[in-house]
């Protein structure tokens, strides 16, 4: 019996390019001997999508310029049995192009149009089971403004901050100035659609924090700076599931150099290409069972607030004297899937991705058993009189 086909996609427009590279290795890695065929969809910096065998060896990415020029342009489409399929470029006038049909995308995107619902929208209009969350979820999740709103509403404890867009800052620079002093200094300030900590800085006067801004507005034109929490420790937890049912791993507590984790913190620790795994951590962290079980519920609360599904990390900002804790964000792809929470909580790297793959493919197969058109031609000779109709009565 033949194998069925997922698609590890990885890559994109994004600063968290070379992140997902890693990400998307590790899973294909795991996934090796287990009952799915791995094709390679990889999004290059400028936009193309490739496919072929040489993306499947990291070593190769060591020269991007050879690499793309050795890999196989390709698009999503349609066979003639209305499947799903990745259909890659003619490379000759007389060649055929092949295809692969679809089973599933395991997503590894981290951050921008890969994580922010533009790919899962893609996946879509084509009825391919993606991992993750929805459009709407991706969406919700990558805008940490947005997210924190809705969780605010619901009575979830975030940080007071003072969120504004470029354009506000030219106009209104002392304005927003004023309006973040009023938080008290330090404060923290970040891009709001960008995650790996990329553009994140702690400010302690008014020069740093200018600084601060005009260097994120490299990465975002929204950014987002609140006040610090202190004495801070992390506490990070991930939820694994959909809206029918949800679990938790244990929690961990990430450890770098200071107590928030800069970008060389996560990922350049190791030599090896080991992503968030090879971040220092505290796993189980050492923390009150109160506090443990308090955040892991509230994991689960804003999963279901978000419309997440299959697989997201969930970052709390905690007082360390007074355990009061804060909802900072949300990463609906994290980095290296956080399989290093699931390991912990007795579920293998590879037995996570083929949960998240069954998890896609329910959530598709429950679209799919809702009504998509609606029995009526509206374009019938009938109707279109009447649209004609309506033209002349302006």
């Amino acid at each position: 019996m033949d194998q069925k086909t997922v698609l590890v996609a990885f890559g994109g427009a994004s600063p968290e390019h070379e992140v997902s590279v890693i990400t998307a290795h590790q899973a294909i890695a795991a996934l090796q001997d287990s009952e799915y065929q791995v094709t390679p969809l990889y999004i290059t910096k400028n936009g193309r999508w490739l496919t072929g065998e040489n993306l499947l060896d990291l070593k190769n990415f060591e020269d991007l310029k050879k690499l793309e020029n050795s890999s196989i342009a390709c698009f999503f489409g349609q066979n003639d049995f209305g499947q799903p399929v990745l259909i890659e470029q003619k490379t000759g006038l007389f060649s055929k192009s092949k295809s692969h049909p679809i089973h599933a995308v395991l997503n590894a995107f981290h951050g921008s149009k890969g994580e922010n619902g533009a790919f899962q929208g893609a996946c879509e209009m084509f009825n391919i089971p993606c991992t993750g969350s929805s459009v709407m979820g991706s969406s919700i999740g990558m805008d940490k403004v947005m997210a924190k709103e809705i969780c605010r509403t619901h009575g979830i404890p975030v940080v007071e901050g003072v969120n504004f867009v470029e354009k506000n800052w030219i106009d209104n620079q002392l304005s927003i100035i004023k309006n973040i002093e009023s938080l008290d200094y330090p404060v923290i300030v970040k891009p709001v659609h960008l995650g790996s900590s990329i553009g994140v800085e702690v400010v302690k006067e008014r020069d740093a924090l200018i600084r601060a801004i005009e260097s994120s507005f490299k990465y975002d034109d929204h950014l987002l700076v609140e006040k610090v929490v202190a004495p801070l420790m992390e506490i990070n937890c991930s939820v694994l599931g959909s809206s029918r049912e949800q679990r938790t791993s244990v929690c961990e507590r990430p450890l770098g150099k200071e107590e928030l984790l800069s970008f060389q913190d996560k990922y350049m620790n190791d030599q090896e290409a080991k992503g968030m795994a090879s971040a220092d951590r505290e796993i189980p962290a050492k923390i009150p069972d109160k506090l443990t079980t308090a955040i892991r519920e509230t994991s689960i609360e804003v999963f279901k607030l978000l419309s997440c599904s299959g697989l997201a990390r969930l970052d709390f900002l905690v007082n360390e004297e007074t355990h009061q804790f804060y909802f900072n964000e949300i990463n609906t792809i994290p980095g290296s899937f956080s399989f290093y929470l699931w390991e912990e909580t007795d579920i293998t790297f590879k037995e996570l991705l083929l949960e998240l793959i069954d998890i896609a493919v329910e959530d598709q197969n429950q679209k799919a058993r809702r009504i998509q058109s609606y029995d009526t031609n509206l374009l019938s000779q009938k109707a279109v009189k009447g649209i004609k109709g309506l033209k002349t009565n302006k």
